[in-house]
């Protein structure tokens, strides 16, 4: 089954590129929404393996889109994309948890390759997480 990533971005040609970029390079299936609270709503539901968000937009910005995804799973990897890239809002980001900060205009291969390391983390993740819980019957 395809792993499912949610786009959230508040423009539409940033999501209409990036639903572009994953149909034509990857098998997995993008879902997109401009609206913040939207995507936390679709979180919360539940069968997205990644978030993509843009740091600014209104209503809910990226990292307190970050932080609201983090109540509900602190496994989901969440990339931060930004055109107003600063060294604070990237140690912010990396501090409350986002997987990785990106700044546009960013090339295709960058973000398939930040897509594919952020699945591949969260594969591993899960992994260790089933093994410790085996060691604990184990031991236990």
């Amino acid at each position: 089954m395809p792993e499912k990533l949610l786009i959230v971005d508040d423009e539409p040609d940033m999501l209409k590129l990036l639903s572009m970029i994953i149909k034509e390079k990857t098998s997995y299936e993008a879902s997109i929404t401009n609206n913040p609270l939207e995507a936390l709503e679709l979180v919360k539901n539940g069968g997205f393996d990644l978030v993509i968000a843009d740091l600014k937009m209104p209503g809910l910005d990226g990292i307190e889109l970050l932080d609201a995804i983090r109540q509900t799973d602190k496994d989901i990897p969440v990339i931060i994309i930004t055109a107003f890239g600063t060294v604070e809002s990237a140690i912010e980001t990396m501090g409350k948890g986002g997987f990785d900060f990106i700044t546009k205009p960013f090339k295709k291969e960058q973000i398939l390759f930040t897509i594919d390391k952020a699945l591949k983390w969260a594969e591993l993740q899960k992994e260790n997480r089933m093994l410790k819980e085996q060691l604990k019957k184990v031991e236990g």
